[in-house]
């Protein structure tokens, strides 16, 4: 049972006791927040989201794409479709990168 303080003197050592663990204890949460982020990041970082394998780095058309060697799944980075759609407006390509642009 903690003891409360009997001067004003005590209280605002105590006060600032607690503000400094308060503190200290979020800076502990944000770091073991950031290993875990970092932690999943390296256990994820260029797998197949279907089955987990390791995404092999092919060159599709002049642009380079992720490829699952298991499954055959093709991922696309940021900016790869546009990339893609640009050499074949038309198509398929082009046309699925005017859906998703809206």
């Amino acid at each position: 049972m903690p003891v409360k303080p009997a001067t004003k003197e005590e209280e605002y050592f105590a006060r600032l006791e607690l503000e400094r663990k308060k503190k200290s204890a979020q800076e502990e949460a944000a770091r073991l927040a950031e290993a875990e982020k970092q932690k999943l990041k390296d256990l994820h970082w260029m797998r197949c989201p279907k089955d987990g394998s390791e995404l092999v780095e092919t060159e599709f058309r002049g642009v380079k794409v992720d490829v699952c060697p298991t499954c055959g799944g093709m991922w696309l980075d940021a900016g790869e479709l546009d990339a893609l759609a640009q050499t074949e407006s038309a198509g398929f390509l082009g046309g699925l990168s005017k859906f998703f642009k809206g």
